[in-house]
């Protein structure tokens, strides 16, 4: 009798903050360091393998790259779970690439997201639901991407690259918002300045990246299979109400997915999320209908070829 073929595990991540939406937009996004480690702490106890993290200003919610801050939660979220921490370069599309830099350069994680390219990043639509906001930061930085690149030069991702992931060991998720960013993968991997099982997140929905249809999703693997082969696993993220559908589908393709309250506030139609946990939970028990397993952390490790929680800064 043959030995059954063990079924492949997805990975969940987490975003647990994110730097797109406001406080005003919902009253359960997290914004303190205690509330951004508790989130991210729940979020791991449901399931989520990586914890992808964003810091805020917990006087108003504005985005920060302040490592000052991320320094009064990572070393509790890493005491209380052995989820993998994912810290953003990204930060928000209005900071300066040494701000975005400055709390990974000091914590040195497992991970960081690296974005794959310059693009527009608008967040200004938000502004046409009529709202009573509750900071006047928030409705000037939705505007402000109105006439605002975010910049990602081949310069600044060569320096990622070499200072910190050569320099510090640190791996990365590579978050593509088009095709055209699996092309510039594809570069720095033939130059030799990535290495190794990538781990690629194909981001859609947000206005000036591509949209959030089946046929781009389909268009986005079948170039990636075409670039890297066997060499690389992919997840999704859609922003919005296309968070669950397009995840779902990522999953039944054979990726890995992404939640969290940075990609999308709801938990079904017209009802908030109060907390990332319910989104981990609901895409969780989607998996486990679709018969696939959830990856460990230690599981995620393995595959994504990390320098484990033992060896970061903090």
């Amino acid at each position: 009798m043959t030995k059954a073929k063990t079924s492949r595990k997805v990975i969940i991540t987490c975003a647990v903050t994110g730097s797109v939406h406001t406080p005003t937009m919902s009253p359960y996004l997290p914004v303190t360091p205690d509330q951004i480690s508790s989130e991210a702490i729940a979020a791991a106890e449901a399931g989520a393998s990586i914890l992808h993290l964003h810091a805020r200003n917990p006087e108003d919610g504005r985005p920060s790259a302040d490592p000052a801050l991320f320094m009064q939660f990572l070393p509790r979220i890493k005491q209380s779970t052995d989820a993998i921490i994912n810290i953003s370069t990204g930060g928000s599309s209005l900071m300066a690439l040494e701000d975005r830099l400055a709390a990974s350069l000091r914590a040195e994680p497992e991970m960081c997201s690296l974005n794959m390219g310059s693009m527009n990043f608008a967040l200004f639509p938000a502004l046409d639901k009529p709202t009573e906001w509750k900071h006047e930061w928030e409705p000037q930085l939705l505007e402000a991407t109105r006439s605002s690149i975010f910049k990602n030069t081949f310069a600044d991702m060569e320096f990622i690259l070499t200072r910190l992931g050569q320099g510090c060991g640190t791996r990365f998720e590579f978050e593509c918002y088009d095709v055209g960013h699996l092309y510039s993968l594809a570069h720095f991997r033939d130059r030799g300045l990535v290495s190794g099982h990538l781990f690629i997140q194909f981001v859609f929905g947000i206005l000036g990246g591509i949209g959030a249809d089946p046929e781009n999703l389909t268009h986005m693997k079948r170039i990636a299979d075409k670039l890297f082969g066997g060499d690389y696993s992919f997840s999704v993220l859609a922003a919005g109400r296309h968070q669950m559908p397009m995840i779902t589908m990522a999953a039944a393709m054979g990726g890995n997915v992404r939640v969290g309250l940075e990609d999308s506030l709801y938990n079904g139609r017209g009802t908030l999320a109060t907390s990332n946990a319910e989104q981990v939970h609901r895409i969780r028990t989607v998996l486990e209908a679709l018969s696939l397993e959830v990856a460990t952390p230690s599981e995620a490790r393995d595959l994504l070829g990390l320098k484990g929680g033992d060896n970061v800064a903090f």
